[in-house]
Formats: structure tokens, sequence, C-alpha cells
């Protein structure tokens, strides 16, 4: 069966200079004509492509499945899968759904076409064919699928990095409408923060080397992070020894608050679990003071268009920081605005009105005894 016309001599001007093949780039070739894989073969290599060839759609699968093709070229008619068949398998498999797909076919009905389309190729041969306009197609489909791939290496450095601050979850909101969420500005949410201090650190650190301090410090602040992100909370900064996050941006939910209690909970119970496991008498001597209050703040990125920090600010976030200045080594204080959000989970004592620096009426709150 004539598979391809046949070019004359000047016509083929495709080389491995101008088509360069990338070390980990491989195209399949799938028909169950020996010729005519042969044939597509020989033009592929001739670009410098490597190729690797099935004589069925099973066969084309399991290769794919060992190591994903970056271009998929395959004939419709062959026995057992077909090509259409083979063609949605490729597109419904997380690991292939992005590789592109070339049918090519000596059907010519517009229905055999939609067919193909529907079955999620990207692109259409009709036997005879040019192999120049094959090679074009190939050369285009392949630019493709590498700007694909660059763009997701670019996404997955950005989830590594917002995964550094915020759950799994939170990040793929945000990538979800980064213009949205990543823009310089900000708005005015209704959060809860929290800020966690290690009471004692500093006698610690004036009577250990500082290498030792270093390694305590990241010790416990690797074992305290990761609560922040399992209750859905984002972290905003290291300040010291000091941990500072907040509850309810970029998203909200109904539960922040007690996010944010259940948090500190968690917090305390492995802050004490840590102290044991470290025994050492000077680390015995420290404690975790944490400080948690709901009000409304302005919530977004601040800096400059090089370099900007997501964080809140306002008075909620000054209360947070002086109340957990309040909070002696183990103990959690909350405000009257986070009880009331809280008080169907929480069993406290309530403390006498504080007056915290930098406020001019006394504070109302509460110092958290256990989870109901």
């Amino acid at each position: 069966m004539n598979l391809a016309s046949t070019p004359r001599s000047s016509e083929i001007k495709y080389s491995t200079t101008e088509v360069p093949a990338f070390r980990d780039e491989y195209i399949l070739v799938v028909d169950d004509d020996w010729m005519n894989r042969e044939v597509i073969e020989a033009y592929l290599q001739t670009a410098g492509y490597r190729v690797l060839t099935a004589n069925s759609g099973v066969k084309a699968l399991e290769i794919a499945a060992q190591e994903v093709p970056s271009l998929v070229i395959l004939d419709v008619n062959m026995p057992g899968m077909n090509g259409y068949e083979l063609c949605s398998r490729l597109k419904s498999d997380p690991l292939t759904r992005l590789t592109p797909v070339m049918v090519v076919t000596a059907l010519e009905a517009d229905p055999d076409k939609l067919k193909a389309i529907e079955a999620g190729a990207d692109a259409f041969l009709t036997k005879p064919f040019n192999s120049l306009i094959m090679m074009t197609q190939v050369k285009s489909l392949l630019r493709i699928r590498r700007l694909h791939d660059e763009v997701e290496s670019r996404n997955a450095l950005l989830r590594k990095v917002l995964n550094r601050y915020v759950n799994e979850d939170i990040t793929e909101v945000i990538l979800s409408d980064p213009d949205r969420h990543l823009q310089l500005g900000g708005e005015s949410r209704m959060i809860t923060v929290f800020f966690a201090d290690i009471r004692g650190f500093t006698s610690f650190a004036e009577a250990q080397p500082a290498k030792q301090v270093v390694s305590v410090l990241n010790r416990i602040f690797s074992e305290l992070t990761p609560i922040v992100f399992k209750y859905r909370g984002t972290l905003d900064k290291y300040v010291g020894d000091e941990i500072m996050g907040f509850f309810g941006a970029p998203v909200a939910s109904e539960f922040d608050a007690i996010n944010a209690v259940r948090m500190a909970v968690e917090m305390q119970q492995v802050f004490a679990e840590l102290q044991r496991s470290l025994n050492a008498p000077s680390i015995k001597n420290l404690g975790l003071g944490i400080g948690i209050h709901t009000g409304e703040a302005a919530v977004g990125n601040v800096g400059s268009q090089r370099l900007m920090s997501y964080t809140v600010i306002g008075d909620t976030v000054n209360t947070a920081s002086r109340l957990q200045q309040q909070a002696q080594g183990g103990h959690i204080v909350i405000t009257e605005s986070t009880y009331q959000q809280v008080a169907e989970y929480v069993e406290v004592q309530a403390l006498s009105s504080l007056h915290l620096a930098g406020k001019s009426e006394p504070v109302h709150a509460y110092r958290l005894l256990r989870l109901k």
C-alpha cells in the first residue's frame, strides 16, 4: 500500500540540526502493517528522532506505560484495538493524556475524521500523505508538548514554593486564579491570627553553642510547621523563635477559628513529645506559649513587584502578638472574639481583663483548658 507520496530529493530538507531531538524524547509509531511502520520510522530517524514501534494497540499501551512517549503516530484500522480506541485510552490515562496523537489512515470521510477528533487526536493525516507535511506536523506537535512540559515544570516549582507556606489544597486554589491571588495588593478579610513563641529560648541560646541553638530551633519548627498546614492554615513567617500564621486567607472557611484552636492544641502536644524525645535537660526548661485572636485585617501581597510577601496587616495582628506574650509556656490564650466562634468545642478558664501594650482598652481573654 502506498503510504506516503515520494518527494523529490531536493524537497528533503529536515535534518538533526533543523529538528533537534531532546535527549529523553521519543516517538511511538503504531501500525499492524510492518511496511507502514518502517516507512514512517525511516522518515523520523532521518530527522534525528528516537523511534519505538508497536504492531498493535495493546503493545503500544505496554510501551507507553514503561516510558511515556512525546508523540504517538497511529493507524486507525488495526485488528483488536483500533486506532480510535487506542487514542481514547492514551488520552484517558493520566500518564499519557497530554501526549499528542497523530492519526494516519486511508479513510477520508468526514465522519471518520470526526471520530478521531472525538477520541482526542491532535492531528490527522490521510494516506497517501506528503512526508514533508507529516514532518511539519510532527515538529509542531512536539513543540507544543515541549512548551507544555516547560509550563508544567514551572508550575511544579511554584507548587513547591507555595507548599512551604500553605496547605496543598490552598495551593491549587491559588494556581487556579493566580492573577487574583498573587497580585500586589490586599483586601479586608475576617481572619484568625496565631503567634506561637518558645518560652525560655533566649536563656537557652545564651548557654548553648550557636550551632546547637540553630539545630534545636530547626527541629522544633520542622515538627510544628506541618501542623499549621494540616489544619489548612497559612504560614506567614518565622520571627526568631516565634511562628506566625493565620486562617481565613487566601481561602476562608467557617471552621477557621476552631481549626486554629485545634492546631494550637496539637502544637502543644507535639512540643511536649519533642522535649521528651530530645532528652536534654536544657530543652526541658522551654515552653510554648500561643495566642489566638479573630478579627478583620488587610490580607494580601505586600512589597514590590520584584519581592512581595503574602501577609496580614492591622490591629488584629497586633492584638494576637500582644496576647501571645501573656501566654505562659504550655498555655493557649484566646480572645473573646475567637471564643465566641469556638465556645461549643472547648473548655476554657476566663482570665482577668488583660491590658495589652498599645491597646487603650482591656482585652477579655480565656485560657484554653481542653477540647470537648
